[in-house]
């Protein structure tokens, strides 16, 4: 199966290219690289970048995994227009909290993220969601300090008292998972989302 991901940041590529080789051999990937849409979403908020998601999606012409879970909910309410699946990445990720426990703590390292990630457990069946931004996470991504942006999601997690699941907003933050402590599940969406797109359904 041929599948192509619309990611808002570079260091997204190798991520999901290795989670291709490692878990779907035989799978293509072909990447999309579109940073300022993040940028601009940040900046108006995700309906803003609508109709440039659109044009970016209609020339695609299969399926779709938007990587960025700021625009996700944006690009996945494109599919029927598009008429090809168009499926957000953190999706099943968010179904798997909503089974985990009632209780759902969204980490992000970015404000804009919160809103869409918080819509889309409630679109799940969560009820009971707290939400966190961790504090200089983003600075230390965008400075290219990956350690020192995993570190400080871990250190979030590590942090979170009464709840029974911990998701992490966005697809950059997986490589914090190995590094927590706390014995509450913390649940990432790369290889969550990119499983139930090469399934060929829905991500939830």
């Amino acid at each position: 199966m041929t599948l192509v991901l619309l990611h808002t940041a570079a260091a997204h590529v190798p991520v999901f290219d290795a989670l291709g080789e490692q878990e779907h051999p035989g799978a293509v990937l072909r990447h999309l690289v579109r940073p300022g849409l993040l940028e601009r979403a940040r900046a108006a908020g995700p309906e803003a970048v609508r109709a440039e998601v659109r044009e970016v999606l209609a020339g695609v012409g299969g399926p779709v995994l938007v990587t960025c879970s700021t625009i996700g909910g944006v690009a996945e309410s494109l599919a029927a227009e598009l008429g090809h699946p168009v499926l957000r990445v953190d999706r099943a990720m968010a179904a798997r909290a909503v089974e985990t426990g009632p209780r759902i703590v969204v980490l992000a390292a970015l404000e804009s993220t919160l809103g869409p990630s918080v819509e889309l457990l409630g679109e799940e069946g969560a009820g009971d969601v707290r939400s966190l931004v961790v504090p200089g996470a983003w600075e230390l991504f965008e400075a290219g300090d990956e350690g020192g942006y995993l570190r400080a999601v871990a250190a979030a997690a590590d942090g979170v008292t009464g709840a029974d699941v911990i998701v992490l907003a966005q697809a950059s933050m997986a490589g914090a998972v190995p590094l927590v402590r706390t014995r509450i599940p913390v649940l990432a969406s790369p290889a969550l989302g990119l499983a139930a797109a090469l399934a060929g359904g829905r991500t939830g």
